[in-house]
């Protein structure tokens, strides 16, 4: 079976399409984990016109990706790149938490809920730049 799939996989477009489909499957996982632990919902919040929550949630949709780039990049199959990116994942939710208790003045989910600009700036930056610094520890 492993044969197989390595045939398969040999080919570079049934390969990229590999990568993409678990690549887009795990980011569609991810940003449901996030949407779990935020206080809002990011999805009615954007369809509502809310700046904020969108920058956040493109930071995290950013952040995710490029951590699969650098996993991707860095290992040799489909697996190895998705338990890395997993792994960046975890570190990139950390960071979010992270985030949240080093600002104890004020509650950054709130702030985002209430289209706080600046906040949701910060926290879309936050995003981008963990993701690059986990990426490039992804080995």
């Amino acid at each position: 079976m492993n044969e197989e799939v390595d045939m398969l996989l040999a080919n570079p477009y049934l390969e990229t399409l590999a990568y993409f489909s678990v690549a887009v499957v795990a980011l569609i996982v991810f940003l449901a984990i996030f949407e779990l632990v935020t206080r809002y919902k990011d999805w009615e919040e954007i369809k509502s016109g809310n700046i904020s929550v969108a920058m956040s949630a493109g930071g995290k949709i950013f952040g995710i990706c490029n951590i699969f780039r650098f996993a991707i990049l860095n290992n040799d199959s489909v697996l190895d790149s998705l338990i890395w990116a997993g792994f960046g994942f975890i570190l990139l939710l950390a960071a979010y938490f992270i985030f949240e208790f080093l600002t104890p003045y004020f509650k950054i989910d709130e702030q985002i809920q209430q289209d706080n600009k600046a906040v949701g700036l910060l926290s879309m930056m936050i995003s981008v730049s963990i993701s690059y610094v986990v990426g490039a520890s992804v080995t």
